[in-house]
This record gives C-alpha cells, structure tokens and sequence, in this order.
C-alpha cells in the first residue's frame, strides 16, 4: 500500500510539474491583399512582417482583368499563397489563425484581405 501511495504521489507531483511549465512562442503575420478594381488597375500583395520590423513583399496578381473575373490570376495567386504557407511550415512555424476580410469603397472597386498568424516556439 505504501508503494502505491508513493507511485501515485510520483506521477501527480511530476504531472504537475509538466503542467506548469509556460510554452513561450513568437508570431508572425502575413497579409494578403487581393484587388478587385476592374481592368486590373489596382495592386495585390502578400506582406509579411517580421518583429524586427522588417517586411517581405510578394506581388499578387489582381483579380480582375480588362475582360472580367482572371482565373488564372487567382489560380497563380493560390499558388503563391500556399507555397509561402508551406516554407513557414518547414521553418517551424504552425498555421493557427486566417482572418478574412473585405473592403469595398463603392461597388466596382475593392479589396480582399487575408490575415495569416503564424506561431512557433520559443528557442
């Protein structure tokens, strides 16, 4: 009986002891902005910015061109964007949040925002 009282004690003062340690992690943001002006005329970009205050920006295509809706603008678009998510990936960090977003001044001009926050542990 005293082995086992003393076993159980073990294991809850080690479970303890694994619960209270705090994982510290560092974030990253990425931004997409995907223009819908018509005609092509506004400006896509993935930002992504570092906590130095450093910014790496990636050109998108826009999703429309003189004659509509670019498919293959969105298709080279989705490419990029998984690509990026797939390095980050490699690199450690875990995917935990995308926040979208829409914005539009009137109804032929607007953007798409995409919001990927990105996290990894501490070293």
């Amino acid at each position: 009986m005293k082995k086992i009282f003393l076993s159980l004690s073990l294991v809850i003062a080690l479970s303890t002891l694994s619960f209270s340690q705090t994982t510290q992690y560092e974030f990253q943001q990425m931004t997409a902005v995907e223009s819908v002006v018509p005609g092509g005329l506004g400006r896509s970009r993935l930002i992504t910015s570092a906590k130095d205050g450093s910014m790496e920006e990636i050109k998108l295509e826009n999703f429309f061109s003189f004659v509509g809706i670019n498919f293959g603008n969105i298709k080279e678009n989705d490419k990029i964007l998984a690509g990026k998510i797939e390095e980050k990936v490699n690199a450690g960090w875990e995917l935990v949040s995308i926040t979208p977003g829409v914005y539009a001044a009137d109804k032929s001009t607007g953007i798409f925002i995409t919001r990927y926050l990105f996290r990894r542990v501490k070293a």
